[in-house]
């Protein structure tokens, strides 16, 4: 399957309707970074349509639309298509903020004890910091739909790590991570964890809010 998840239309409102074109727009930009936060949501929570898409264009905005951009989503097995693993979208690396600092080497760097994924360092295409926990406004809950390894969040049965394969802006749940480590997870691992620490209330704007989220996801150039 591509990873650019270029799906049907028969399916492009499960698994992938997240992923929509997503080749470089336009040439512009000479840009070094090739990892970022999303500084806001695209406006609908947890529906993510097209997140490649909008992970290009906030490049684009910053002159570093010259690389190809995935979102860190994983996606549920749905309507024949198989699960896809957020690890395996992302190309691989290395990878390096607004501020060019290098966050990981590798797919196996990003998700290991090295990986320089932080709240210092997790930055937005704006080069700006994500607040945290502890902050007036804390918005350090990343949709990820992933386990630690990057793989998906396979759910229990009747439960959702995905909103839905991306596609709920409402009832559903996602898995989440905390990009600055801190939080009250009563898990020590998960709660530092950058990309699997717990799970939503819910999948719209507001319920994202009452758990830490902005809706903001993490985005990768694979090129």
């Amino acid at each position: 399957m591509s990873r650019r998840l270029v799906l049907s239309a028969s399916t492009a409102l499960a698994a992938a309707a997240l992923i929509v074109g997503c080749g470089a727009m336009g040439a512009s930009g000479g840009n070094p970074m090739s990892f970022f936060i999303t500084s806001t949501n695209p406006g609908k929570g947890g529906d993510l349509a097209g997140a490649d898409r909008y992970c290009q264009s906030l490049a684009v905005s910053v002159g570093a639309g010259n690389k190809t951009w995935h979102a860190y989503l994983s996606n549920a097995a749905l309507n024949g298509q198989p699960a896809v693993n957020a690890r395996d979208r992302i190309g691989n690396g290395p990878w390096r903020n607004a501020k060019g600092v290098v966050i990981a080497t590798s797919v196996a760097d990003l998700h290991s004890a090295n990986a320089k994924v932080g709240r210092d360092t997790s930055l937005t295409e704006k080069g700006e910091v994500v607040s945290g926990f502890g902050d007036e406004v804390n918005r350090h809950d990343i949709l990820t739909g992933s386990r630690s390894d990057g793989t998906l969040a396979v759910p229990d049965p009747g439960k959702d790590t995905t909103c839905g394969n991306w596609t709920k802006s409402d009832s559903g749940s996602a898995i989440v991570g905390h990009h600055d480590h801190k939080g009250t997870n009563p898990d020590p691992v998960a709660n530092a964890s950058w990309n699997s620490s717990h799970g939503t209330r819910g999948c719209s704007i507001d319920q994202l809010k009452q758990s830490g989220s902005a809706g903001l996801m993490y985005c990768f150039a694979t090129n």
